[in-house]
């Protein structure tokens, strides 16, 4: 019985994995630009974002709300984790190209998270 017991742990553990995992989402910079502009993350969770820089130049990731700050460097990727968070929008942008690389996290409830995706 302890054997039977310990497999189906084995399987419910491995099958409810993938929903307890991290979302992830990728935000690439191209031309001093993000690309998506606008992620959607679901509240309450910690979220990995991961900068794909296309630039040669470096960028530096600012946001006051999210209060984090990280120096991407040109052609190289970096991870910003943030959360978990409470639903609403949260700012960010690009220090050395303010005008024109801004973006937004949207915090939405999960169940409307898991809608969208």
């Amino acid at each position: 019985m302890h054997k039977y017991l310990l497999t189906f742990s084995l399987l419910v553990l491995v099958h409810s994995a993938p929903a307890m995992a991290m979302p992830e989402m990728v935000i690439t910079i191209r031309d001093h630009l993000f690309y998506p502009s606008e992620v959607i993350v679901p509240a309450g969770k910690k979220v990995k974002l991961i900068f794909i820089n296309q630039d040669n130049t470096p960028e530096e990731l600012d946001s006051f709300e999210l209060n984090r700050e990280k120096v991407v460097f040109g052609n190289a990727k970096a991870n910003v984790f943030i959360g978990p968070l409470d639903e609403g929008e949260y700012h960010f942008f690009g220090e050395f190209h303010p005008s024109s690389a801004v973006g937004k996290v949207i915090v939405v409830s999960p169940e409307v998270f898991n809608d969208v995706n």
